[in-house]
């Protein structure tokens, strides 16, 4: 099963910081923005900044240092964990769950100690629902 998108996902001490350079200074659009996550889009190009001491974070990960994530989102990831983790042997650094903000999600490590987060998008809850934004547009 093929990846359905796959984007960087840098962990920084600073999310406001990183969305303003990367909008003011490379024409970026915001299209979800918390205040420990923010998701930047221009044509097809995306990039997101995640707060590297944020929960979602596995343990161990949580510096800026450490704090890389690469996304993969896939159609359904309840098959990739049964693949990548159940048959496959990965360790799951983030054991598979739905999240309030519209993932249902688990997180890999590479053999580098970059973590991979494979994501299928899944309805954003009523406490997220003013974070979502669509660019420009669309």
């Amino acid at each position: 099963m093929g990846p359905t998108g796959f984007y960087p996902v840098l962990g920084v001490a600073d999310v406001d910081a990183s969305r303003r350079f990367w909008v003011e200074r490379f024409g970026f659009e915001v299209v979800f923005a918390v205040d420990w996550y923010v998701s930047l889009r221009r044509g097809a190009h995306e990039l997101a900044f995640v707060a590297a001491d944020h929960p979602t974070v596995p343990a161990g990960f949580r510096t800026p240092a450490r704090g890389l994530l690469l996304n993969v989102e896939v159609p359904d990831v309840d098959a990739e964990y049964e693949r990548l983790v159940v048959r496959g042997g990965l360790r799951p650094e983030l054991d598979l769950r739905s999240e309030e903000f519209g993932q249902r999600h688990f997180i890999v490590a590479d053999p580098a100690g970059v973590l991979v987060d494979v994501i299928t998008e899944i309805p954003v809850g009523a406490a997220y629902e003013d974070a979502a934004r669509c660019p420009s547009g669309s």
